[in-house]
């Protein structure tokens, strides 16, 4: 027998199905039920804060379709959605780029795949933007350690507990710090079983999904998380370093800088994360344009997601720092150490 609370959602439930699935108007509900117009309203706004009924204001995206034509052919690229944010606030394009990645996801995701995800406040507005709708049982691996408790909303293992209650799926953690303290740190946690079947199970992923990091300040996720300070960001732009994917920190030729910080980071190592088909970049804003160019010359990601004005910059710095192809891809140290 149905509870009193049971049977009110039930109500409920069949007063908002009539209004928003069978489109019938609040007065013929009203007498179907036998009830005046005026309860119907506070019935159907009684289910919206009971979470009975969930509205999703899809806005429109419009793309720079040439832009992105372009960035496939100058860069040999995978893909490029890339956002006009001619008419966006300065304060929304973030989000609005967010949402861009989150429809190009869900194009790509089939139920029971899997995903790998990295962190950040890219992947948060990527995550915020996804419907529950679509996909099912599709499992998200962690593939770079945590950065624990100072911002849990962009951290990477809060972001697989959010992005598979979305996708219908299982998470798994990387149960390890995203930087440790040396080399010998890092390779004794890498041998462990349990960080290494995640890492496995990430390079065996189809799809990942990952932030492209800056050594700007103003916009240096491991600043915020206090992984780093503002010296040590200059520093690293002393000797080339112009962002970081997954924890790897690279030079605008695309090439991963033998440095401290390459061999502390606990991450998935470079080589699988080349080999996974589709590797998603999302960035916003020109002082990451040189960490995005790097990261599509080092072939670190092959789709990206940006918006018009961030990605014009890029073709701008392509040209004032010519790829160099005679550069080596990455130091024989660093190899050893993934």
């Amino acid at each position: 027998m149905l509870s009193d609370d049971r049977r009110r959602d039930e109500l409920l439930a069949e007063v908002a199905s009539l209004y928003y699935e069978a489109g019938l108007s609040q007065g013929v509900i009203a007498k179907r039920i036998g009830t005046s117009r005026s309860n119907v309203s506070r019935l159907l706004s009684e289910a919206r804060s009971k979470g009975i009924v969930e509205i999703h204001i899809v806005r429109p995206l419009p793309t720079d379709r040439s832009l992105q034509v372009h960035a496939v052919k100058l860069f040999g690229l995978r893909d490029a959605a890339i956002l006009d944010s001619s008419w966006v606030p300065d304060t929304q394009i973030l989000s609005r780029v967010g949402a861009l990645a989150a429809r190009y996801l869900e194009s790509l995701l089939r139920d029971g795949d899997s995903l790998a995800i990295s962190w950040g406040t890219a992947l948060r507005e990527v995550e915020n933007a996804i419907s529950s709708r679509h996909q099912q049982n599709v499992q998200v691996v962690q593939m770079i350690g945590g950065v624990g408790t100072i911002h849990p909303d962009v951290d990477g293992t809060e972001l697989a507990h959010r992005f598979a209650g979305k996708l219908g799926g299982r998470h798994h953690y990387l149960n390890a710090p995203l930087l440790v303290e040396d080399p010998a740190t890092r390779q004794a946690l890498i041998q462990d079983v349990r960080i290494r079947r995640v890492l496995e199970m990430a390079a065996e992923c189809s799809i990942a999904l990952v932030g492209i990091g800056a050594v700007e300040p103003s916009v240096s996720s491991l600043l915020r998380a206090g992984y780093v300070t503002e010296e040590a960001l200059i520093d690293l732009q002393r000797v080339g370093v112009v962002g970081d994917v997954c924890g790897w920190h690279f030079d605008i030729q695309g090439q991963v800088v033998d440095i401290d910080i390459n061999h502390r980071i606990v991450s998935l190592d470079l080589a699988a994360l080349k080999r996974i088909p589709h590797v998603v970049g999302v960035a916003v804003g020109k002082p990451k344009a040189r960490a995005i160019l790097g990261a599509i010359r080092g072939g670190l990601v092959n789709v990206i997601v940006t918006d018009n004005d961030t990605f014009k910059e890029v073709i701008h710095l392509n040209r004032d720092y010519p790829l160099n192809k005679d550069a080596g891809r990455v130091t024989k140290a660093l190899n050893n150490c993934e």
